[in-house]
């Protein structure tokens, strides 16, 4: 579902180039649940972008569900985005002035699905957010927010879900919510990629790996964030 083939992401700078993915190859297969685990700044958010198709790699190959997405046109990769991919971040990024399924609902304009208030609908009752469904973010509990970003990224069905930290604000009871729906994703057939510090949410995933310093090293789920 997701090959991330020989990444490498530099950035200019005053003292010289930052490396910050050096030739990181991760292949997430459907069915699977791969978490990146590593300190501050070694590179977890500039994997997740580039995996997303949101950020191009200075060199390498992502290749999303047998497609070389930067290969496309920025049209073309933005419709495949919105169609094969799902996000889910530490900071939920809700629009302030929506509902819940509003929010939920913004997902879909990019597809065009006649289907989507029906799959929003059914979300919120999962999620356990029917009684929040016409407040706006800020009314929202920090697990409630977390749970419509959730059922912003499940929306349009996608094959891939990729987590930043999305348990990092949260309580534990609210962060076992995510990570037991990032498992059941997998569990269906989809394909999930997380990048966290945090070891409990680790130990959910198939597959671990270390991030360090930007480049991809074989570890323990109890090293996560070490």
């Amino acid at each position: 579902m997701l090959d991330l083939r020989n990444i490498t992401k530099t950035y200019p700078a005053a003292d010289g180039p930052v490396h910050a993915l050096d030739n990181v190859s991760i292949h997430v297969e459907p069915g699977s649940f791969t978490a990146v685990c590593g300190p501050s700044g070694c590179g977890k958010t500039t994997l997740l972008l580039t995996a997303g198709a949101l950020l191009a790699p200075t060199a390498g190959e992502v290749v999303i569900d047998g497609r070389d997405v930067y290969a496309l046109s920025p049209e073309q990769r933005a419709a495949f985005r919105a169609s094969h991919i799902g996000f889910v971040f530490q900071q939920f990024h809700l629009i302030s002035y929506l509902s819940v399924r509003d929010n939920i609902m913004a997902a879909a304009l990019a597809t065009d699905d006649p289907e989507a208030g029906q799959r929003a609908d059914a979300l919120i009752e999962e999620l356990g957010l029917t009684d929040r469904a016409a407040h706006r973010p800020g009314e929202l509990s920090t697990g409630q927010r977390q749970r419509t970003a959730m059922a912003r990224a499940l929306l349009n069905r996608p094959k891939l879900l990729l987590a930043d930290e999305p348990t990092g604000n949260l309580d534990r009871d609210n962060a076992a919510i995510v990570l037991d729906h990032l498992a059941a994703f997998a569990a269906a057939g989809g394909a999930v990629l997380l990048v966290t510090h945090d070891p409990t949410a680790a130990r959910r995933a198939h597959q671990f790996v270390h991030l360090d310093t930007g480049r991809l090293v074989p570890a323990e789920p109890t090293a996560a964030g070490a």
